[in-house]
Order: structure tokens, then C-alpha cells, then sequence
């Protein structure tokens, strides 16, 4: 079976990724990707000149994956004001946990190793997450009550991503009730 460069390509990111996520930014080596990937260091170079193209090329993914999941995140709730805060809200706090700390996880690493090698290289998800602030403050709620919800998602992340602490299950129902009032009572 022949690879198209859209395979490649993807299977380059995710070696990289699990590269990252295993051994930090200096364990990512073109050499080391394209072992992962299966495939040869000319064809890594094919689709990534250089290791701040596969970085760039990491988070750009990764933006488009928190655009994506943002999005839909607010098409599955009604509408009406707070409809992006409680989507912010079920995203940070929604359970099942599993696959979402495995997604936090990854983000995690590439968001390490981008800002680690040249923080320049988040500026993609920055804009997203500038996008995001937008749709927050056009919410429909009282000033500050949506950015409160944003910014306690993004707390419990940095938690996360730097091993401060995780939610238990009965914690993390409780801070979702707590966010969810404060959501009931701006509107």
C-alpha cells in the first residue's frame, strides 16, 4: 500500500507528539519523528524543513483541534445568553474524564515544547484562544461571568499540564455546580 502525503504527514505529527510527550522538546529530533512515523528523514524533510516547521506544524494542529471541539461544544448546547460559557463549562468540567485528560495530556506536551523551544510558536493557538474570548464576551451574560468560567477552565488545565493537582470526581462535580451558578445567575 502506497502512503499519501496526507498520511505521512499525520503519522509525522503524531510520532512527534508522543516524542514530546515522552521526552520533552529535546527528545524531538527530526531523525527520531521520522523513525516514529516509519518512514525515511527525506521524507520527513518533504513535509517539515526543519524542527520549528514540525513545532509550528504541531500547534497548528492543535488549534484547529480546540477550534473544532470549541465549536462543537457550543452547537450541542441551546441558545440563548451563556451558551458559550456552558460550553466552556462542560468542556473543562464535562465528564467522562478519560479521553478529554488524554487529549489534556498531549496538549500539554506540545504546548511545553513549543513555548520551551520559541514561544512564537503558540501564536496560533493564542489567536484562538483570542477568538474564543470574543464569543465569551458576545455571550449575552454580565461582564466578567463567562471570562470566569473561561479562566477557571484554563486554571484547572495549567494545574493539570504542570502536575499542581487533579480533581477528584466529587471535587470536580462541585466546582461544576459552583461555575453553573454563577452561570444561571447572569441570565
Amino acid at each position: 500500500m502506497i502512503d499519501t502525503p496526507t498520511d505521512a504527514r499525520t503519522r509525522i505529527l503524531d510520532a512527534a507528539e508522543a516524542l514530546v510527550r515522552a521526552k520533552g522538546v529535546n527528545g524531538l529530533t527530526l531523525d527520531a519523528a521520522a523513525h516514529g512515523a516509519g518512514i525515511s528523514k527525506g521524507g520527513l524533510l518533504y513535509h517539515f524543513g526543519s524542527k520549528e516547521a514540525l513545532l509550528d506544524a504541531l500547534l497548528k494542529r492543535l488549534a484547529a483541534f480546540i477550534q473544532e471541539d470549541f465549536e462543537t461544544g457550543i452547537a450541542a448546547e441551546a441558545e440563548g445568553p451563556g451558551r458559550v460559557a456552558r460550553a466552556m463549562l462542560n468542556w473543562s468540567l464535562g465528564l467522562p474524564r478519560d479521553e478529554s485528560n488524554e487529549r489534556c495530556d498531549r496538549a500539554a506536551a506540545v504546548f511545553l515544547a513549543a513555548f520551551h523551544h520559541d514561544p512564537a510558536l503558540l501564536d496560533p493557538v493564542r489567536a484562538q484562544f483570542a477568538r474564543m474570548r470574543e464569543a465569551v464576551a458576545a455571550d449575552g451574560l454580565p461582564s466578567g461571568h463567562g471570562m470566569a468560567i473561561m479562566a477557571a477552565g484554563d486554571g484547572l488545565f495549567m494545574a493539570r499540564i504542570f502536575g499542581l493537582y487533579t480533581l477528584e470526581q466529587d471535587e470536580r462535580l462541585a466546582v461544576h455546580q459552583a461555575l453553573s451558578t454563577l452561570l444561571t445567575s447572569g441570565r
